[in-house]
């Protein structure tokens, strides 16, 4: 037998009908954490790229967020979920995750990855360089120690973990003519008790600034313990030691995603290897701490201007390395490739280049 509704009710199912289409046709896009979203430091500036890429769409996309993934099976498992769930584009957030054996696997899927180098016709990367903002943040920690002895918490051994190092140490050296950056590895990206461990064994070791390469903000917690500065490192992490907070290199991802969301949606989009600068607004610092004089201020500003005109290159030779053999030569610059293979530390930095 036919029941009429009423026109209201039918016009309430007309519109939850056109509501879930909607809902249906849009674009799914995940991203892919190796810690957690609100770590204070790198899957936190992801996921705040996540949403501000969510808010420019608007309901054009739906994304989705999956945290700690771990390289390997776990990801795996994750990407197979996802792509049965109808996901088309995927944001693989760190170092490893994809190669192009993977991505193929997936044909109909495109994936973008953070920090590699791996590419294919549905496999890109994007990173920025970010050695040009962590210098600028190691003169911060140059100028506010007083012994020149800065403790520098690190993850793995890798090109881009080295790289960072040496430009920490660059930046510090060029506030404090002769300071030492002293480095412990974790191994890990996100392990708070390994970073607090790490930390605490810089400052008993007679470091008066400490600064990081990792992810989470335990150095922080342990400088704020401490009474001394601390340089963080991919978000503003202010607010967890605000006294001892210096500044910190850190990310503009959200307007990247959109960009490559809007040309997946259109069918565009090409595999490309996109590499951010402070020009374009991708790496930049974070909002100064208490304990950053006016002329620190003013001699960073100064680098970073000389930086984005061109006219200084964190990694322009001559450059020595810790045996005190010329790694960059005079009057050479590194390139992006060469920068992606750096395997050696500057002088000046105490501690490995393989991570032991």
């Amino acid at each position: 037998m036919a029941v009429l509704l009423p026109l209201a009710a039918m016009v309430a199912l007309a519109v939850t009908a056109t509501g879930s289409a909607k809902q249906a046709d849009a674009f799914k896009v995940a991203f892919i954490y190796v810690g957690p979203h609100n770590d204070g430091g790198w899957s936190q500036a992801h996921e705040d790229g996540r949403l501000y890429a969510q808010k420019v769409l608007g309901s054009k996309v739906e994304t989705t967020y999956k945290e700690n993934i771990a390289v390997g099976a776990q990801f795996s498992q994750t990407v197979a979920s996802l792509v049965a769930q109808g996901y088309k584009m995927i944001f693989a957030t760190s170092f490893g995750y994809v190669n192009k054996a993977f991505a193929a696997k997936y044909p109909n899927v495109i994936f973008d990855q953070a920090t590699g180098t791996d590419q294919s016709a549905n496999l890109g990367e994007y990173f920025g360089a970010a050695e040009d903002t962590v210098y600028l943040s190691g003169m911060a920690a140059g100028a506010a120690s007083k012994t020149g002895n800065i403790g520098y918490v690190v993850a793995y051994p890798i090109p881009e973990v080295l790289r960072h190092a040496d430009a920490f140490a660059l930046g510090a050296q060029a506030t404090h003519p002769g300071a030492k950056v002293h480095l412990v590895w974790t191994n890990s990206w996100y392990d708070p008790a390994k970073e607090k461990k790490a930390a605490e064994s810089l400052v008993s070791q007679g470091a008066d600034v400490l600064g990081q390469n990792v992810d989470s903000t335990a150095t922080g917690l342990v400088a704020k313990e401490h009474n001394i500065p601390w340089v963080g490192y991919d978000s503003d992490s202010s607010k967890f030691a605000p006294k001892s907070w210096l500044t910190a290199s850190v990310y503009n991802w959200g307007p990247y995603y959109v960009n490559q969301i809007k040309a997946a949606m259109a069918g565009t989009w090409k595999s490309s290897f996109y590499y951010g600068s402070i020009k374009d607004g991708f790496t930049k610092l974070a909002a100064y701490g208490p304990g950053v004089s006016a002329a620190t201020k003013a001699k960073i500003a100064s680098k970073e201007k000389a930086i984005e005109a061109g006219t200084f290159d964190v990694f322009a030779g001559p450059i020595t390395n810790q045996a005190g053999k010329i790694a960059v030569a005079k009057g050479a610059k590194l390139t992006v490739a060469q920068l992606y293979s750096v395997n050696w530390l500057v002088n000046g930095v105490i501690g490995s280049s393989t991570g032991k």
